[in-house]
């Protein structure tokens, strides 16, 4: 079954809708023509249904009693666990909406954005929370309801806290052991029976109790309890019929003893404590005909104060006694079970006695007339606190690692986080910065990675640029011998490689293979048989380091002569008229001067050119001989040539005061232009040609607005067709219109001609085929739709300096070898392959990553591991021809719970995300996405069946590692390009396909999980940022301001309840309603306030590859969709499903693998 839906109505990629589009309903409110979910199987009405335990200040934070931290494991280090829960307990008073009905407006006021300033409906703001644990966050479940056999869609969720049928309530997060036998385990946190609420249980499914043991947390619920297998029919029992009863924890006496599942050794674990505060009482009445019943207040946390025994060590003890008899029917719910390893319940919010916010079919809710309609039995939600939560995992690693440096010494060592800032000390792996694997511990056989399904890859960016107190890779020059290397393989020299017969031999790490050690290069070996000069070689003791390339590395076996960059910018009436050529022009003046150059060098080598075009291209002489620039016009583009030879391709200070008069002339000259078709293969063909002509790589700046619709070679036709979404047909529209471009891009990359292409489309521009040369050739696309001076100028001029003057490398070529065992099967991103091992990129800068997946060819050898060494020759942006080496020696395993120890989740989301948007040019949109929740659910289910100690099926139990992969993947399937809504441009979508495809994990894990900073918490004399919080609306809070990223835009969003001096120090106005929305930056006010946000705006800015645009968006606001599209734990209007809701389908999908 497949989670995201197609739409029915979407949110717009960033662009302001046309006038006439409906406002969507949010959370759970009705959406006018759309389909409801589907997905997995809903709760059945006239169910019994739990009554609310008394419930917890949401000030409470999570509890730590006695929460089990991890379990022993029988490989390696411990794995830790995580459990679900606790569900929220349903609204106790005023009257929850019915499905289709509309809440009462102040209602509504409220419940939109939880509550008045700072006040939150749902969870406390992450600040006054208390501390978590610092290494895993326990999660817990509680007694699973009934199931029936008429099984709904996903039920409509509400924004604020999404809610969950009984299907979840007894899943379990988290990693346990590989199967060790257990010894012995204590059993605690049973309570007294209570009487269910009306109705009966279902008896299918097995008898057996599953108590808590100290060591594993909740029990396993009965596979009949949680999320049936939708084929089994469960009938409803008479009364009379015997109930196999809920988890011990929930209805044993305290004097019964049970076995747990199997599980590590249970010693050294906390009893549970009792004490702490007092439940606070539910406000309002209760639901009718559900009296509350729960244990008594003076049990706080609802422990039983009597003692669990533990059950007898060595050996599975039965029941002792019989079992609690049945309650009656008709009589209160059980009660919430809270022992030490709960998180909280939560009741209302203490002094707001109404209903829950929005929650649709809850209780009941006069009609339209008053009439009372009767109410469904109260339904339990999952608290979205008690699921994994990417802010916490991040804040964790933080603060675990991003205090020490990362000592890149031993082999195998996962990284911290992308989003940890940290130092790296290179000693024989290189940097996490350039290679970021998605498992640090390979499976040893291809056997056992067919069975994970874990994809084994490495994310490489090879020119990263470093942080400022790291230092750049050393280079080493051999002289005219050039760098030494394995005689079979080719491998360059590395640390890894093993000096024999006294030094006078090496054996290659990577084929065994062994070369004589040329008598230049000798060194004798110490005792342990290093060479005594390895440490100061960078080769014999770094991961990453450069080779001055001899000329044996180049073309025609002659060095290259110095790179030239062209800026070629359309003419046509568009470009004119909106100010675009006036504004080239007048930048390209200061930013010739800030032409990228070598290290140590006065001023750059790299020479320019300049070209304009519209149906014909003017070629412009600028030699420095020259009073005036001459203009030549090529009027045949059909078979294009480039006029002259001297005099176009010019060294900027020679040629200074003739470009300046050109960039003067220019707009002068098109002013009054009346032509607005285009060319633009010829446009690309004339660079190259040029650049053959210099015999010289280089890189194109083509500035372009329409489609090329006059008539020469790679004439395109107008193909924007609605009509082909969701079709077997929608894959055409990612694909280039013709074969010309990829045969015009091979050429580019063969002569080393890098193209980036600036759009400024008002319309259709056929993004997937204009942008196959840029995608092939290694260049950037950038993307100003309906380009306004005063709301772009900013953002085009920040990415075209920054595009100017960032490191590159030209006639890049790229290979990456590996140990025997496996090898480089697949390269994801933008580059060209003309055979099945070299990456060739025309042009290669410090933003490019590829992405690269490894299969086994042989068995690995434990004691070994796997070693990968990526190679790259370019020629420098001084002329130098260099090798760029990266070495990564990984672990390799025959334990499958090794793999998942040693994994990272953005990695794998990064490889994921650029698999499936490489899956939509051959596969359905669908077809793609139900791939991926399909291997998703495959590596869950099979660390499940291998690692996880034996439980019950109602479980989910996710590996400490991949906790956030159900959250990450959500966000791959609900993004515009696999899922969009009506109003996102196929430009838009073949725009976003190619990005991603080019993206390090950095790039990639804000832009599927943005970033949300609450204003109110930063402290504006502090440096320090506050804590991130979850991207969901229930989090927002009407009296703060936000800032939202996600590497493209940047959103500041402003509460209907904010402060007014606050609004007046950052606005420069006095109230809400005067807040201007179409502010492309904030005033700059002589303030704290505004000075911090300035700075932080700035810094944001500064991470990330793209100048962010900046939208300034107001609660209840038309912009506001934009942003709420990018709150991604929640659902969205194309039919993606909320985080929540897509965590109970994951759970649906690898009971069904398990089944």
């Amino acid at each position: 079954m497949n989670v995201n839906q197609p739409p029915h109505l979407a949110t717009p990629y960033m662009q302001p809708l046309p006038p006439g589009y409906q406002q969507p309903g949010y959370g759970g409110q009705p959406v006018p023509g759309g389909p409801q979910y589907p997905g997995y199987n809903g709760p059945v009405q006239g169910y019994p249904q739990h009554v609310p335990s008394q419930g917890f200040s949401s000030s409470l934070g999570f509890p730590q009693k006695g929460s089990p931290d991890s379990f022993t494991s029988g490989t390696s280090s411990p794995i830790t666990s995580h459990y679900i829960g606790p569900v929220r307990s349903p609204p106790t008073s005023g009257v929850p909406t019915a499905a289709g009905m509309s809440l009462p407006s102040e209602q509504m006021h409220y419940n939109q954005y939880g509550g008045q300033g700072d006040m939150q409906n749902g969870p406390a703001s992450l600040s006054n929370q208390m501390q978590r644990q610092p290494v895993s966050q326990p999660y817990i479940q509680t007694a699973p309801l009934s199931q029936g056999t008429n099984f709904q869609q996903y039920p409509p969720t509400s924004t604020s806290t999404q809610h969950l049928t009984n299907q979840m309530m007894g899943m379990h997060l988290g990693g346990v052991p590989t199967s060790t036998p257990q010894t012995s385990a204590t059993s605690f946190g049973s309570q007294s029976p209570l009487p269910p609420s009306s109705g009966s249980f279902p008896a299918s499914g097995s008898a057996t109790y599953n108590p808590y043991s100290n060591n594993q947390g909740p029990a396993a619920m009965n596979l009949s309890q949680v999320m049936p297998p939708t084929s089994l029919p469960q009938v409803q029992p008479p009364p009379s019929q015997q109930f196999p009863g809920p988890p011990a924890s929930q209805r044993l006496p305290a004097s019964q003893g049970f076995p747990s599942q199997p599980a590590a050794p249970a010693s050294h674990y906390p009893p549970p404590i009792s004490g702490g505060l007092p439940p606070t009482t539910m406000q309002g009445p209760g639901i009718p005909g559900q009296p509350l019943s729960g244990p008594p207040l003076s049990q706080s946390n609802n422990i039983s104060p009597t003692q669990a025994q533990p059950a007898v060590p060595g050996m599975m003890p039965g029941p002792q006694g019989p079992p609690p008899p049945m309650p009656p029917p008709g009589q209160g719910g059980f009660p919430l079970q809270q022992n030490g390893s709960f998180g909280q319940v939560r009741g209302p919010q203490p002094g707001y006695p109404t209903a829950y916010p929005r929650a649709p079919n809850y209780g009941n809710q006069p009609g339209p007339q008053g009439a009372p309609i009767q109410p469904p039995p109260a339904q339990k939600r999952l608290d979205p606190d008690s699921i994994p939560s990417p802010i916490q995992v991040i804040e964790d690693d933080r603060a675990n690692r991003s205090s020490e440096p990362f000592i890149t010494g031993v082999r195998g060592q996962v990284p911290p986080l992308v989003t940890t800032n940290f130092l790296v000390k290179d000693q024989g792996n290189a940097s996490p910065h350039y290679i970021r694997c998605s498992s640090y511990n390979f499976p040893a056989s291809s056997d056992m990675a067919k069975q994970s399904q874990v994809p084994l890859a490495a994310v490489i960016k090879p020119l990263a640029t470093l942080p400022s107190d790291e230092a750049p890779p050393c280079l080493v020059d051999h002289g005219e011998t050039g760098p030494i290397r394995c005689n079979r393989c080719k491998a360059y020299m590395c640390p890894y490689m093993q000096f024999i017969e006294g030094g006078r031999r090496f054996q290659c790490c990577f084929c065994s293979c062994v070369t004589e050690v040329p008598p230049h290069y000798f060194q004798h070996l110490d005792h342990t048989g290093k060479r005594v000069d390895c440490y100061d070689r960078p080769e014999l003791s770094m991961g990453s380091y450069e080779f001055t390339a001899t000329v044996d590395y180049c073309k025609n076996n002659k060095f290259p002569n110095p790179p030239a960059f062209i800026f070629m910018i359309d003419v046509s009436y568009n470009a004119v008229k909106s100010g675009l050529v006036a504004l080239i022009c007048e930048e390209l003046k200061q930013l010739i001067d800030y032409l990228p150059r070598e290290g140590n060098m006065e001023e750059s080598v790299i020479r320019v050119g300049f070209v304009t075009y519209n149906k014909v291209l003017h070629f412009y002489n600028v030699k420095s001989s020259l009073a005036q620039p001459q203009m030549m016009v090529v009027s045949d583009v059909a078979d294009m040539f480039v006029p002259l030879l001297d005099g176009f391709l010019v060294n900027v200070n020679e040629s200074r005061t003739v470009i300046t008069s050109l960039l003067d002339q220019i707009p002068e000259l098109f002013a009054d232009t009346r032509e607005t078709e285009t060319v633009f293969a010829p446009v690309v063909q004339a660079g190259l040609e040029a650049l053959k002509a210099a015999d010289c790589a280089g890189k194109l700046l083509v500035f372009h607005t329409t489609l090329p619709i006059a008539e020469a070679p790679g004439k395109l036709k107008n193909r924007d067709d609605k009509k082909l979404l969701n079709t077997d047909k929608e894959k055409t529209l990612f694909q280039p219109q013709t074969t010309f471009y990829n045969n015009l891009a091979k050429d580019c990359v063969a002569q080393g001609c890098c193209v980036d292409l600036f759009l400024f489309p008002n319309q259709y521009t056929d993004v997937a085929t204009l942008g196959i040369v840029p995608y092939h050739t290694g260049g950037s696309i950038y993307k100003y739709t309906f380009f306004k001076m005063e709301t772009d100028k900013e953002r085009f001029l920040n990415d075209l300096r920054r595009d100017v003057q960032k490191d590159i490398g030209f006639d890049a070529v790229m290979r990456v070898r590996t140990s025997t065992g496996i090898r480089a099967t697949d390269f994801f991103g933008a580059f060209y392959m003309s055979n099945t091992t070299d990456v060739e990129l025309a042009g290669l800068d410090c933003d490019k990553t590829i992405t690269v997946e490894f299969k086994h060819d042989d068995k690995l050898n434990e004691e070994i591991g796997a070693l990968l060494q990526c190679a790259v020759l370019y020629t420098s942006c001084g002329g130098q021809r260099r090798l760029r080496i990266h070495n990564m020696a990984l672990n390799c395993c025959t334990q499958l719970a090794d793999l998942y120890r040693n994994c990272e989740t953005d990695t794998l989301i990064n490889y994921f995300a650029k698999f499936a948007y490489r899956g939509v040019l051959t596969n359905p949109t669908k077809t793609v996405r139900d791939s991926l929740i399909n291997q998703c659910a495959q590596i869950l289910a099979c660390y499940r069946k291998n690692c996880a100690s034996p439980s019950s099926a109602g479980q989910l139990i996710l590996p400490e590692c991949m906790k956030l992969l159900p959250v990450y993947l959500n966000c791959i399937l609900k993004s515009d390009v696999l899922q969009p809504g009506p109003e996102v441009t196929i430009d838009d979508r073949a725009y976003v396909r190619q990005l991603v495809s080019a993206m390090d994990v950095a790039d990639t894990n804000v832009f599927f999980y943005p970033r949300l900073l609450p204003f109110s918490k930063v402290d504006p004399a502090s440096d320090s940022l506050p804590v991130a919080i979850r991207t969901s609306e229930e989090r927002l809070s009407k009296g703060d301001i936000y800032l939202l990223e996600n590497g493209l835009n940047l959103f500041i969003w402003v509460g209907a309840n904010v402060q007014q001096a606050l609004i007046q120090n950052l606005f420069g106005v006095s109230s809400f309603s005067q807040i201007d929305c179409s502010m492309s930056a904030i005033p700059v006010l002589d303030n704290p306030v505004s000075n911090k946000m300035h700075a932080i705006i700035t810094m944001f800015r500064a991470q990330r590859p793209r100048y962010m645009k900046l939208l300034i968006v107001k609660q209840d606001d038309k912009l506001e969709m934009f942003f709420k599209h990018l709150l991604v734990e929640d659902k969205n209007l194309n039919g993606g499903a909320s985080y929540v809701d897509f965590l109970c389908h994951m759970h649906k999908e690898i009971r069904q693998l398990l089944s």
